[in-house]
Order: structure tokens, then C-alpha cells, then sequence
């Protein structure tokens, strides 16, 4: 069950993106920011907390879940003082993530050839 209330929770978020985009006035640089905005406030506020733990992988996946883990870095930071140690606290638990991704570009880019 919890593989397809993360299927549902994820592909729902997604498709609303998607949405966005299709049907409304939004560019998809619009949809990603505001979804990772929106992940840092709901993170903030708690109720993304309670999201990802019914929804699991689907809630962690999508650009929202990417805020999320931004506003729980500084969250879970001992009181941040200034600016550096603020920025310190947001990557200390995204930091992990972006090098997972860059090294995944990474080997994706040798592995694929381009067409053209």
C-alpha cells in the first residue's frame, strides 16, 4: 500500500504541474519555482511533514519535496545565527541530494549520445 500511496500522491503533484503549464498561463520555470517555494513554506509550517509521511517517496520526489528539504536543513539547525550559518544549515541536508544529481548528469551524459 505504500508504493501506490506514493505512485498516487507523486503522479498527482506532478499532474497538477503539468496542468499548470498546459492549461494555464504558466511557463514551466513558473511551476518549478513556485513548487519549490511552496515546499519550503508548507516545510516551515509543518504541514509537509504530515504530507510526506502518508505519502513517502511521492511527496519527497517532486520539486515540492526539494523545498521541503530545504526548510527542514535550517529547521533542524540549532538557532542558524546570520546569514552563512543559515545558508550552511539549508544545504547540510540537500548538499548529499544535488551531488547524487550532478554525478547522475554526469554519468548520463557518457552513456548517452546526443542525436544531431
Amino acid at each position: 500500500m505504500e508504493y501506490v500511496r506514493a505512485f498516487v500522491a507523486g503522479g498527482l503533484l506532478c499532474a497538477l504541474a503539468q496542468l499548470a503549464v498546459d492549461r494555464g498561463k504558466w511557463t514551466p520555470a513558473g511551476v518549478a519555482v513556485t513548487l519549490v517555494v511552496l515546499g519550503v513554506f508548507l516545510g516551515f509550517s509543518g504541514a509537509y511533514d504530515r504530507f510526506a509521511a502518508w505519502a513517502g517517496a511521492g511527496a519527497t520526489m517532486p520539486l515540492s519535496g526539494f523545498g521541503y528539504f530545504l526548510a527542514k536543513g535550517v529547521v533542524s539547525e540549532p538557532q542558524p545565527r546570520g546569514l552563512m550559518e543559515t545558508g550552511a544549515a539549508v544545504f547540510r541536508l540537500v548538499g548529499a541530494l544535488v551531488a547524487v544529481m550532478v554525478a547522475g548528469s554526469f554519468v548520463a551524459a557518457l552513456i548517452c549520445k546526443p542525436k544531431g
